[in-house]
């Protein structure tokens, strides 16, 4: 898949606390199909990646989400972990750096808890989705399609459950970065913020 998102340029929304193979893994897929990532956070300076429940290594921010320009980027990839999405969640900067990319129809991927970013941004009504199992009632209460499958696509927008599902997620979503702005996420966003 080298050189297949040559020119593309990928935001990675994550805060301390998240599963560090779930950032890492499809960060080195995306940078090795070409495309330049950048991790966007709440803070300057380093997060802290987690395996489980215990600290892993500390990665450096490139760009807060003050600084970050949603339309600077091509796609969007939300990791999973405990505490990072409960701290995005919370951020109104960081839930509209999320719509940004559903308004304009532009690909985003979450994995395990990430949908919970998009769950507060309003962002998966009617989308049909999968995620970590245990958060199958939140997401079906915001009104997603929840299914128990290792990698879903809807129109632009990739969803996986777990650590092993990364292979099959990192495949589609750099097709579906690759395929570009998908219209249908975008109608879909826009019926969902006349809401």
């Amino acid at each position: 898949m080298a050189g297949k998102l040559e020119g593309k340029k990928v935001a990675i929304l994550v805060a301390d606390g998240f599963e560090q193979v779930e950032m890492t893994k499809p960060r080195e897929a995306l940078d090795d199909a070409g495309a330049e990532t950048k991790i966007v956070s709440l803070k300057s300076g380093q997060i802290q990646g987690m395996n489980h429940m215990e600290k892993g290594d500390k990665f450096d921010v490139d760009l807060t989400i003050d600084d970050a320009r949603p339309e600077e980027f091509d796609a969007l990839m939300v990791p999973g972990g405990l505490f990072n999405p409960d701290a995005m969640r919370q951020s109104e900067d960081a839930l509209n750096f999320a719509r940004h990319f559903f308004t304009t129809g532009k690909p985003v991927a979450a994995i395990c808890h990430g949908p919970q970013v998009l769950i507060s941004a309003d962002l998966v009504r009617g989308r049909k989705m999968t995620s970590w199992p245990a958060i199958k009632v939140d997401m079906r209460n915001a009104g997603a399609r929840w299914v128990d499958e290792e990698v879903v696509v809807d129109n632009g927008l990739v969803s996986s459950r777990k650590p092993d599902d990364i292979p099959a997620f990192n495949k589609k979503m750099i097709e579906e970065i690759s395929e570009g702005q998908h219209a249908g996420v975008a109608q879909a966003a826009g019926a969902t913020s006349a809401r």
